[in-house]
């Protein structure tokens, strides 16, 4: 099994909810961010004054998934959320060890 986290643009949500339902995903945590990266932030002007913007907000999806849908979840996040410009976001993989449904008990590939 695989975690993966992917930080995106808030107004691509939607349409990368709705692949990764098509692609298998059987549930989601999305989680309001803020950070920066190469972008470093940016400035804006409010009441003729400038501010430093120094936190991009942003969001987060987490799925865990299957080994076997690995590549078309991660192709379906990278054609959604691609714009093309700096900002675009990051997608981050990382091995389960396991995973226990607390409900039930159940563990592995059955918890998720």
């Amino acid at each position: 099994m695989k975690k993966v986290e992917a930080i995106i643009r808030h107004f691509k949500l939607e349409d990368i909810k709705s692949s990764l339902i098509e692609c298998g995903v059987e549930g989601m945590t999305v989680t309001e961010v803020k950070g920066f990266g190469r972008q470093k932030g940016h400035t804006e002007m409010y009441r003729g004054n400038e501010y430093a913007i120094d936190f991009i907000p942003k969001v987060k999806i987490e799925v865990v998934i299957r080994d076997e849908i690995l590549r078309p979840v991660i192709d379906k996040i990278i054609e959604r959320a691609q714009t093309g410009q700096i900002g675009d976001g990051k997608i981050f993989v990382t091995d389960l060890v396991d995973v226990v449904r607390i409900r039930t008990g159940e563990t592995g590939a059955d918890a998720v």
